[in-house]
């Protein structure tokens, strides 16, 4: 389902494509700043895994943890994958806390959900030293997690479009921690001189994001999304 958030007028962070070498990628991102890679993998068959009818029939009675959208203190709700997709998965309500919007993102079951990222292809690369975890989330239009880091990674949209907010290790960004990203993008990032605004892109189904370690990161889904970061660890 289509949102009504707003795409950005332009988008500031590199992209690069299938061209792109390992060597490159070390080089001039991997250490340094964020890139979208396009066309680097085919995930079509994973894709076609994740219609809503394909996941309700394969995992709708099965649990799934749901995290409150806040940055410090993660409240944590079990509910059925089904309950979660009929009742729960709504467009995000500008006046709710962060604390109050749950979240399915990063705590999946392995033993359940092991056989579908199965089909699942990575971005080809990797930073020397770290070993790839999954972790898969379906979320309403407006949803997002608010300005966090964490160790490096890819991310990737399946289906809908992600809106992406980056600041360098060196630039915390202003905002509050129990303020969802939507309220953020409503009521803080129009006061926001050019000089002081993040990086942002907005990503498409296929187009995965690059972002280096401990770089700070919002996102805000402007539809309702499937997504799947790599966290290299």
């Amino acid at each position: 389902l289509a949102g009504t958030v707003p795409e950005e007028p332009r988008c500031t962070v590199e992209r690069a494509d299938a061209s792109l070498t390992y060597s490159v990628f070390l080089q001039r991102f991997a250490f340094s700043r964020p890139v979208i890679l396009g066309g680097i993998t085919d995930n079509s068959a994973f894709r076609a895994l994740c219609t809503r009818e394909k996941l309700l029939a394969a995992f709708g009675p099965f649990p799934v943890r749901l995290s409150t959208a806040n940055t410090y203190s993660y409240r944590k709700v079990d509910v059925p994958f089904q309950e979660y997709v009929e009742h729960l998965l709504k467009p995000q309500d500008p006046a709710r806390l962060g604390s109050d919007t749950l979240y399915f993102f990063g705590d999946n079951n392995f033993t359940e959900w092991g056989p579908l990222f199965q089909h699942y292809v990575p971005p080809p690369f990797r930073i020397p030293g770290t070993s790839p975890a999954y972790s898969f989330g379906v979320a309403g239009s407006g949803s997002g997690v608010p300005f966090h880091w964490h160790g490096p990674g890819f991310s990737e949209v399946i289906f809908g479009r992600k809106r992406w907010f980056l600041y360098p290790p060196d630039k915390t960004p202003h905002f509050h921690p129990n303020e969802t990203t939507l309220a953020w993008l409503q009521h803080t990032y129009p006061t926001l001189p050019p000089a002081q605004r993040p990086l942002e892109c907005t990503l498409r189904p296929g187009e995965v994001l690059y972002f280096p370690d401990r770089w700070w990161h919002a996102t805000l889904n402007l539809d309702t999304s499937v997504f799947i970061s790599t966290f290299l660890g």
